[in-house]
């Protein structure tokens, strides 16, 4: 298609105009490339001999950092998207640079955005030109690369983790769009409150992209042309109400949101579980999956310190089944705050783990012969059930019986805490125990 003369000039987006040229015009990322910071060497000394791979949140300068590598190494640079390229991109990229090796002993730099979307096959297929040396490997990921990354190709890489902009750092990257006529606004007059720059901010939750974004659109929307722009709070409002909470139901966020709404509910912080709880319904997490999240807390964390913290969470589950969203926020919220304000204990978690680990240390160790079933003459021949003493028959109903092998004869994996209602099985425990003891002396 011919350019039309009288169009006006299509520009790149905001975001990409303002990106960083040179380390001076970072905003953010101090612990990386401070002075003195191993990253902040690589890129003064012009040289990259190992794959590395950014891991930070949306719009934090993971792929600035590799445009900035780019622009200082000296090496052939492959900018590679995990979204719309395949086994065939990856085969193309390697035979390039193969022969680019070869023929001019020069090594190519290949920058894989979004890493975390390539399957394993793919991962698979860089391993060996990695190794070799024939590729170096940048990758950039908003997810957890232990997660994400096969773990051949993750040992290979340095791992250099970006933290969120804070506000001020947006704010800083806002200012300076202002103050740029050529990649910023142009000839265009900005008007705008300090207050306001950092409210854009607050709602952008450190994701740069995001805030120029908004930014950009609201003084578009206000631009008639006469070379000055009035920014009021309403207008910014505007721009940001399509704000999100951002949340990621398979990634990392997914499962620290999840362990912050169990630690809150274990330290018996019920205003701090809501929060979670909310954090992660409101972003669209399957409510079935905190209510069976919440029933394995019941057992874990409160046990028989307060039995009806079971009874509870399972009501919870019914709940959710029964009335669905949104209506069901309500009872997670119920469970909660009542497990949070419940007594702890973890007795049963750790006896359980007790017990399992000797079942699977001493194997299969066989039944005594006194309780096992003897549903036929045979077996009741070989002594299947001999020596069975029904407790029922006791007055007291306890008999002086050995249930267990020999091997772990006396063994003792549930020990109560002194808290709820385990205070009165710690006293039932050493009620039996007693009875047990007198009907052995007797």
């Amino acid at each position: 298609m011919e350019k039309d003369l009288f169009s006006p000039e299509i520009r790149p987006p905001l975001a990409d105009r303002m990106r960083p040229r040179t380390l001076e015009e970072f905003v953010g990322q101090d612990e990386l490339i401070g002075e003195g910071k191993l990253l902040r060497r690589i890129l003064d000394r012009g040289k990259l001999e190992s794959s590395i791979i950014f891991w930070g949140p949306p719009g934090c300068g993971k792929t600035t950092l590799a445009h900035l590598i780019a622009g200082s190494v000296q090496s052939h640079f492959v900018f590679f998207s995990a979204v719309t390229s395949g086994i065939a991109d990856v085969r193309r990229i390697v035979n390039e640079a193969e022969g680019r090796l070869k023929t001019h002993n020069f090594r190519t730099i290949l920058f894989v955005d979004e890493i975390h979307r390539f399957n394993k096959a793919q991962q698979d297929a860089f391993l060996p030109h990695i190794e070799n040396g024939t590729l170096v490997l940048i990758g950039a990921t908003t997810e957890n690369p232990s997660f994400e990354v096969i773990a051949p190709l993750l040992s290979r890489c340095r791992v250099f983790t970006l933290k969120q902009l804070q506000e001020d750092d947006i704010v800083e990257i806002m200012k300076s769009t202002l103050e740029d006529s050529e990649r910023g606004f142009g000839r265009t007059k900005v008007s705008v409150a300090e207050k306001d720059l950092h409210y854009l901010a607050h709602l952008s939750e450190g994701d740069a992209r995001t805030a120029l974004n908004a930014f950009e659109m609201v003084v578009e929307s206000l631009d008639d042309g006469s070379g000055e722009v009035v920014l009021a709070r309403e207008a910014i409002e505007e721009a940001a109400q399509a704000k999100r909470i951002f949340y990621d139901k398979k990634g990392e966020r997914h499962f620290n949101v999840i362990s912050a709404l169990h630690k809150s509910i274990r330290g018996s912080d019920p205003d701090a579980g809501l929060y979670w709880l909310a954090r992660m319904l409101e972003a669209g997490e399957d409510p079935l999956y905190v209510a069976r999240r919440l029933v394995r807390f019941a057992s874990e964390d409160i046990g028989n310190a307060d039995p009806q913290a079971l009874q509870i969470a399972v009501s919870a589950v019914e709940a959710v089944r029964f009335i669905g969203l949104p209506e069901c926020k309500l009872a997670l919220a119920q469970a909660v705050t009542y497990m949070a304000l419940a007594p702890k204990s973890n007795a049963l978690y750790s006896a359980y783990g007790k017990a399992a680990a000797d079942a699977a240390e001493y194997g299969d160790l066989p039944v005594p012969l006194s309780i096992r079933n003897a549903p036929t003459s045979l077996m009741k021949d070989i002594g299947y059930g001999k020596g069975y003493r029904y407790p029922h028959d006791d007055p007291d109903g306890v008999v002086d019986q050995e249930y267990f092998p020999d091997e772990l004869s006396g063994t003792r994996y549930y020990f109560p805490v002194n808290r709820g209602f385990e205070r009165e099985m710690i006293k039932r425990i050493e009620y039996w125990q007693n009875l047990r003891k007198n009907r052995q002396k007797g």
